[in-house]
């Protein structure tokens, strides 16, 4: 069977230096060595391991000038270093650290503390990796929902950004407001849901066909479910709240001011703008300025005042984002 254990690539022009961590390792990871940077390089470039254990102290080549040539390359900047070093002077190891490294252990090593570091830095790959596909996943089935309906990909694009802009502006930190670009394209996922002839129905819905469109949000929030993912917890979110009003007339559950998450809010005033601002099948764009009246008649109806009003202060931001994403 084909050996599915991490790699490490451990690099040391001291043989001995190598025994000592083969001895430490071999039972847990598959292993490749290397005795120079150069020899480094090559096999971190064919190989690709999951972590490189890398000396300093090296002839021709430091380890210092191997991690910097590595975290310059898109191909390998991801591969965590750990140095292994005789230097354990504050400066030698702020030095690595400026360079990418992500931890050291100092000669002699101890079998004990070998172990613990490599596993916590594999685990943390392990994180991002799962993060990174979740965030795949979030964005494949945004462009599901896209083929479902007769929105356009720019149109998500377009309102996730306004919501990030406003986010920020709200005082959201950076990670939180990335965090809504990334789930905002997530909201009209549950329109999957939606017969045709509803969803894609020229004209305007009957009673009837309203109360079935009205289904998606939590259609969405189903198709999402219970998940332990920062990414999936908050799309559900978003799906499930974009369409309640601030003055309790929204739906599906008729949410009122501060009782509607703050990013179903922010959603909900850049997914309208975008909506009215775009030209559709079914209707021609509106003017900035007929929609801008719009929100301001709506505030306090329809959307938080608050958020009308950073919306207004960061209009400059908004048409930059508007014109960047045109509709192809």
């Amino acid at each position: 069977m084909q050996d599915t254990r991490p790699l490490i690539l451990v690099v040391d022009d001291e043989p001995a230096n190598l025994r000592v961590l083969k001895q430490i390792l071999q039972d847990n990871y598959r292993l490749a060595f290397a005795k120079s940077g150069e020899e480094a390089l090559r096999l971190t470039a064919s190989k690709q391991p999951n972590l490189i254990l890398l000396d300093i102290m090296m002839p021709d080549m430091t380890g210092l000038e191997v991690c910097k040539t590595l975290k310059s390359s898109p191909l390998t900047s991801a591969i965590p270093v750990i140095f292994v070093t005789a230097l354990n002077h504050e400066t030698d190891e702020a030095q690595g650290f400026e360079l990418g490294a992500v931890d050291y252990i100092t000669k002699p090593v101890s079998s004990a503390v070998v172990k613990a570091r490599v596993a916590t830095h594999l685990s943390l790959v392990r994180a991002e990796e799962l993060k990174e596909t979740r965030l795949q996943i979030i964005q494949r089935l945004g462009r599901a929902a896209e083929y479902k309906d007769n929105e356009t990909g720019m149109h998500v694009m377009r309102m996730s950004h306004y919501a990030k802009v406003i986010a920020l502006a709200y005082g959201f930190d950076e990670a939180r407001a990335d965090l809504l670009l990334h789930t905002a394209p997530m909201h009209d996922i549950g329109k999957i849901g939606i017969p045709d002839h509803i969803l894609l129905k020229p004209g305007r819905l009957t009673p009837e066909e309203y109360e079935v469109m009205q289904a998606h949000p939590q259609i969405g929030a189903d198709i999402l479910g219970e998940d332990e993912s920062e990414l999936i917890s908050l799309a559900k979110v978003v799906a499930l709240t974009h369409h309640e009003k601030w003055d309790g007339s929204g739906y599906p559950n008729g949410l009122k001011g501060d009782d509607i998450p703050i990013e179903g809010r922010i959603v909900a005033i850049s997914d309208v703008f975008d909506a009215l601002t775009s030209k559709r099948p079914y209707k021609e764009a509106w003017s900035i300025e007929k929609t801008l009246a719009f929100l301001d008649e709506q505030s306090g109806q329809h959307f938080d005042p608050k958020l009308v009003e950073i919306f207004k202060q960061q209009l400059d931001k908004i048409l930059e984002i508007k014109e960047k994403y045109q509709e192809e």
